[in-house]
């Protein structure tokens, strides 16, 4: 083997030795863990318009993953986030939010007024984006990791809740009664500014818990 040989061999086992770059089996496992997943989250759920819903995200995002993988493939770390909140909306979509039985679990054992699953799902719905936008962020403009970044990011996890409380505000309007499971809102009026707002402290949260191994899988990426 000459010398070019042996350091292409050399750098692929390293590569391999992290767990990071190591090829695309780990995306092809996430995938295949999800689409099983989600065939189970679709048998018999509670009601199928409310599934159908809750899952929308899913049925548009992945084919975009899919579709920009060889151009822009993600970290590791965006990549297991991504499948954590679609078993979230799954789960959700399969039982509706408001009858998840975890968190029947939670707020018999926490004495709560109401099944807080739902703030599950929004803090997800701030955490993960946040990963992923700071991601793009990252490799796509000319910003460097400080206190833009973080503002910014925290910005469009905002303003992705807000487009989501408009697309249930809209359903309601278009479809009445049916939408009703789909919000979720279990009496509380106050629940499109829970939802923002565990939205937010999920952005928060990610920024401050993940920057360092975010950082860490980028720079592999470079």
């Amino acid at each position: 083997m000459d010398g070019t040989g042996a350091a292409e061999s050399s750098t692929g086992a390293v590569e391999g030795g992290t767990g990071e770059r190591a090829g695309p089996r780990e995306p092809l496992v996430l995938l295949a863990a999800g689409g099983l997943a989600l065939a189970v989250s679709a048998i018999h759920p509670k009601d199928y318009f409310t599934w159908l819903l809750e899952v929308a995200p899913i049925l548009i995002g992945v084919p975009v993953l899919v579709a920009t993988y060889r151009r822009f493939p993600l970290t590791p770390l965006a990549y297991r986030l991504i499948l954590v909140h679609a078993v979230i909306l799954m789960v959700g979509g399969h039982y509706t939010y408001a009858e998840v039985p975890l968190g029947f679990w939670v707020e018999r054992a926490l004495g709560l007024a109401r099944n807080h699953y739902d703030r599950l799902g929004h803090f997800a719905q701030g955490f993960v984006p946040a990963v992923l936008a700071r991601e793009v962020l990252l490799r796509r403009s000319p910003l460097r990791t400080g206190k833009w970044l973080f503002f910014l990011v925290t910005c469009v996890c905002l303003a992705i809740s807000a487009c989501y409380e408009l697309v249930e505000w809209g359903t309601a309007v278009l479809t009445g009664d049916s939408a009703t499971a789909f919000l979720g809102t279990q009496g509380d009026p106050w629940d499109t500014q829970w939802d923002m707002f565990l939205a937010l402290v999920g952005a928060i949260t990610a920024q401050l818990t993940l920057a360092r191994v975010h950082d860490r899988q980028l720079d592999r990426l470079r």
